[in-house]
């Protein structure tokens, strides 16, 4: 039988705590369900099961990482017949690693996380890799204790950095909330007859046209790049990319699109180059199926950019 999973994730004092304990007081959510509440830290504040609608509550804790794996998690859904599991998650453990230890029939239905606006900052400059695991891995962003004197555009940007796939919402002191509903435009001009891409917008530009290759099919596009070739590129091609971080340091990659250009043997491997090419999206070898095909028509020497790897932020 499927077991729905229902997470919550954030930082220790986040916020965690009082939403599913007001989310379990809701008998929209809980209306009788065996319920198995993981807690997988524990902070200032504590639950009140009085204030349940259902007393088919039941919580465990999680204390140690080692005990996320699948014969105990079993073990506790049996324990107490759960038909559902409710994880209040340990902010400095990777989502991943609760992916890697759930047993099999546990199907993830929802995922939210919950954001001290006061901290964020902070914790975005000194842990982003925890940071971007948690907003890669959540359907809701939640930033609470929102001050109207802060900048909706700077946590908006952090946000949208990692990925456009989430909502957010600003929560503020006295009980309102706001969506965020802040476009996000394109730093470059996708209908210019030659996009130009500056150097630090690589990134951005890397993953809206992946992500949207039909917007630049049939279009000329102009960037600084790196080549690399190796034995598998066939003669007349090569790769123009850059290293990009997505967000930290362990994670730097090198990201870049397969290019036609009957010049290609003059280039060599990490040179720097200002490419201008028209977009097309069609099978390649090296792509082992369709991807973006750059028909190059012009390469040009160029010095490195000021920062050599790109980012989001």
């Amino acid at each position: 039988m499927e077991i729905p999973v229902y997470m919550f994730l954030g930082f220790l004092e986040s916020g965690k705590t009082t939403f599913v304990q007001d989310t379990l007081c809701d008998t929209r959510f809980n209306s009788g369900e065996r319920t198995l509440l993981l807690l997988c830290e524990e902070g200032e504040e504590e639950y009140d099961s009085s204030k349940w609608p259902s007393k088919n509550i039941f919580i465990e804790v999680i204390e140690d990482k080692s005990e996320l794996n699948p014969s105990n998690l079993e073990a506790l859904v049996k324990k107490h017949k759960a038909e559902r599991v409710v994880v209040e998650y340990n902010g400095m453990w990777m989502v991943q690693d609760f992916a890697a230890a759930v047993p099999s029939d546990w199907v993830l239905y929802q995922s939210m996380l919950f954001v001290d606006s006061t901290t964020f900052m902070t914790y975005n400059a000194n842990m982003r890799s925890l940071v971007v695991d948690k907003i890669n891995s959540t359907e809701l962003v939640a930033f609470n204790r929102f001050d109207p004197a802060m900048d909706k555009m700077e946590f908006h940007k952090t946000v949208r950095g990692i990925t456009k796939r989430c909502d957010i919402v600003y929560e503020y002191a006295d009980g309102h909330a706001e969506f965020d509903d802040i476009e996000d435009p394109l730093p470059f001009d996708i209908n210019a007859p030659v996009i130009e891409i500056e150097d630090n917008d690589y990134a951005w530009f890397y993953r809206d046209l992946t992500e949207n290759i039909k917007n630049y099919t049939g279009k000329t596009v102009q960037f600084k790049a790196i080549v690399s070739k190796n034995g598998k590129i066939p003669s007349g091609t090569f790769v123009g990319g850059r290293h990009i971080m997505m967000c930290c340091e362990e994670d730097i990659s090198y990201y870049g699109f397969v290019c036609l250009y009957p010049l290609a043997e003059a280039l060599n491997t990490g040179d720097w180059v200002v490419i201008t090419a028209t977009v097309s999206y069609k099978f390649n070898k090296l792509y082992s199926g369709k991807g973006p095909v750059f028909n190059v028509t012009s390469v040009k020497k160029a010095d490195p950019p000021e920062k050599k790897v790109a980012t989001f932020f």
